[in-house]
This record gives structure tokens, C-alpha cells and sequence, in this order.
């Protein structure tokens, strides 16, 4: 058994180093004119692996398993190819080209093993792009749609549990942009259109670490508009879901200041997500 696997080891290495010649001698990986015809789809294949694993060019490992699409297109290999083209190109940041890899392998195998991990990948390709609250959010909603998506078609997959992480923290960034805009309004004393964004963390991003503070600071916003019905109501809101929050302490505070307390008061919007919160049908 020792002697097979050494002879399969030393087959290996002979075929690896004769693609490794051929490539050499027509030129190199860099013109991308080497002929790889008469190489078998597994050689390419594993050259690709190779490149993948040993280069610091990712899109090195795409060209071969791009060529074993092209040479061998009904092989299992191809197959194989098609979906390591995805993870070379997510790996070299082309996320549009990952996109395009991926949404190709769903198309051609929709019941393959591996629909899911292309499902992942074309979710990865819009939420690693997410690394600002400044940029323009549309990449996150689509982040969400995608991540959403893995985790309704596959729920019993690896991807499914990675995907749940990435969509709280992906939700969770959308509510960032929302208090970002929201404390920038507050600053400068437009008070409506602040509560308008504070009220968007409140209601529809109400499971969030955001929620503490959107409360605190429409608290503000309404007192600076001498609304004390809807400020006391957003404290008493604080006061209930998260009275350890150094954010409850300040909206305190800020309401004792002006001789006032806590409490549900008035009928507005706030009244009734103090009813739902009473009835525990809020966060």
C-alpha cells in the first residue's frame, strides 16, 4: 500500500511538473497564449488549485479553471471549474466577475451540492463590500436580499449559519446609517427630520444595539421641540426594554432637568409602541 501511494504521488508531481513545463515554454501564465489542449481537465483543474493555493494573483487560478469550462464543458470538472472560478474571483475582490461565476453555476446546476456555497458567494460578493456607514446602502439591501435568500433555500447548510451572523450585522449597519443621518439633523437643530430617522431605528430596526440610543435621542428631539408628551413616552420606552443602558441615564436626567419623568403620555406614535412593549410584543 506504501509503494501505491507512492507511485500515485510521483504521477502526480510528474503531471503537475509537465503542465508546469508546458506553460513555461509557450511563454507563461503572464501573455496567456500556452496551449493546454493536450492536458487532461483534471491537470488544469489541479493546476488551477495550485495557482490558487501558491499565488498571489488569484485571477491566475480563474484563467485555468476558466480553461477547463472551455475545453471540457460537460465534464464533472467543468462543473467543479465553474465554482472555484467564483471563490478565484471573490478571492481577488472582482466582485461583479464572483456575481457573474456564481449566478452562472445556480443557473446550470440548480440542484447540485453545490447551489448553496454559489448562493453564499454571491451573497459575500455584496456584503464584503459593506465596510462604510457613508457609502450608499443599496450594496447592504442587497447583501440582506441575497443573505436572505441562502438562509430560506438551504437552512440545514453551514451557509445557512454563517449567513444568519452576516444578516444581523449587515441589519444592523443599515441602522447605523439611519442614526448616523439622524444625529447629523439633530446637530444642527432639525429637529422633524432627525425624529423621522430616529423613528426608522425604532420601528423597523427595533432589534438592533441601535435601539437604545435612537430612543434617547428622539427624547431630545422632542424636547427641543417642546413635545413633552412624545419625549416622556420614548424615556418610559427606554425605561422599560433597556434601563441599564447609560443611554436611559441621560434621557433621565435630561427629563428631570426640566421637572418632568418618564411615562407613557398623549397618543402618538410612541404611545402605541409603549403598549406593544407593555404587552410584549416589541423587541
Amino acid at each position: 500500500m506504501a509503494g501505491f501511494r507512492s507511485a500515485g504521488s510521483l504521477v502526480a508531481v510528474t503531471l503537475s511538473l509537465g503542465l508546469l513545463a508546458a506553460c513555461s515554454g509557450s511563454g507563461g501564465r503572464s501573455n496567456g497564449t500556452e496551449s493546454l489542449e493536450n492536458f487532461t481537465a483534471e491537470q488544469i483543474y489541479k493546476r488551477g488549485e495550485y495557482e490558487l493555493e501558491n499565488s498571489r494573483k488569484p485571477k491566475d487560478a480563474v484563467h485555468y479553471f476558466s480553461e477547463v469550462e472551455r475545453l471540457y464543458p460537460y465534464s464533472e470538472w467543468a462543473k467543479r471549474a465553474l465554482i472555484m472560478q467564483a471563490y478565484g474571483y471573490h478571492r481577488a475582490r472582482d466582485y461583479e466577475e464572483a456575481r457573474g461565476a456564481a449566478q452562472r453555476f445556480i443557473d446550470t446546476y440548480p440542484g447540485d451540492e453545490d447551489a448553496a456555497y454559489a448562493k453564499y458567494l454571491l451573497a459575500l460578493s455584496y456584503y464584503d463590500q459593506i465596510d462604510d456607514i457613508g457609502r450608499d446602502q443599496g450594496l447592504t439591501f442587497q447583501a440582506l436580499q441575497s443573505l436572505r435568500e441562502v438562509i430560506e433555500q438551504y437552512p440545514d447548510t453551514e451557509y445557512a449559519r454563517s449567513s444568519i451572523l452576516k444578516f444581523d450585522l449587515a441589519f444592523d449597519h443599515l441602522a447605523a446609517k439611519e442614526m448616523e443621518i439622524g444625529r447629523y439633523y439633530l446637530k444642527r437643530g432639525h429637529y422633524t427630520a432627525a425624529i423621522n430617522r430616529f423613528r426608522v431605528v425604532v420601528e423597523e430596526f427595533q432589534t438592533t444595539t441601535h435601539t437604545p440610543e435612537a430612543l434617547m435621542r428622539l427624547t431630545e428631539a422632542y424636547l427641543a421641540l417642546g413635545l413633552t408628551d412624545e419625549a416622556q413616552t420614548a424615556a418610559a420606552i427606554l425605561g422599560h426594554n433597556f434601563q441599564s443602558s447609560p443611554f436611559y441615564e441621560d434621557a433621565f436626567k435630561t427629563l428631570r432637568g426640566r421637572g418632568l419623568s418618564p411615562e407613557a403620555r398623549g397618543d402618538s406614535w410612541l404611545t402605541r409602541v409603549y403598549r406593544q412593549v407593555i404587552q410584549g410584543k416589541w423587541l
